[in-house]
């Protein structure tokens, strides 16, 4: 499975552990949609929309690796093809932000939004929040954090065609 020419081939994504029934749909979508496309989805590999993205991009044969925090193999989510233990803690939401050529951010935590910091931080790369935080400066004007996206389907296709 290869992406088009040019498209990114690894996507992160982030979101929280305790999420909404909504945002375990959302990922659970955008996970397939992702694996559909021949892209590997890179996640935390744990609860919440980390399953969920596991669990749809696997169900279709999507390539799927979780970065955890910990070195606890009895807290991986199913559907993994396979997990890096990086023991280092939220210190890995910087590894699995710099190993992604596109980032999807849905829902919100502070774990969520210290990932999306870290890829707007990068400035080099597609960031698509789903349903996640939206940033705005002291004046109530809204931050660029990233490109928002009104349903899977549309974040998926902003994060593998940014300019399209």
């Amino acid at each position: 499975m290869t992406a088009p020419c040019g498209a990114p081939r690894q996507v992160a994504v982030c979101g929280p552990r305790d999420c909404t029934h909504a945002d375990a749909i959302h990922a659970a979508e955008v996970g397939l949609l992702l694996a559909e496309a021949g892209v590997t989805v890179l996640c935390g590999g744990g609860v919440g929309v980390m399953a969920a993205v596991a669990e749809g991009a696997s169900r279709t044969g999507g390539l799927v690796i979780g970065v955890r925090p910990d070195t606890d193999r009895s807290a991986v989510c199913a559907g993994l093809s396979a997990v890096l233990y990086t023991n280092m803690g939220e210190a890995r939401n910087a590894i699995l932000v710099r190993s992604a050529d596109a980032v999807i951010v849905i829902g919100g935590s502070w774990g969520t939004l210290s990932e999306l910091a870290l890829a707007h931080h990068r400035g080099d790369i597609p960031v698509v929040c789903l349903g996640g935080w939206q940033l705005r400066d002291a004046g109530g004007n809204p931050i660029d954090a990233g490109q928002v996206a009104t349903d899977p389907a549309d974040a998926v296709r902003r994060a593998l065609d940014p300019a399209g």
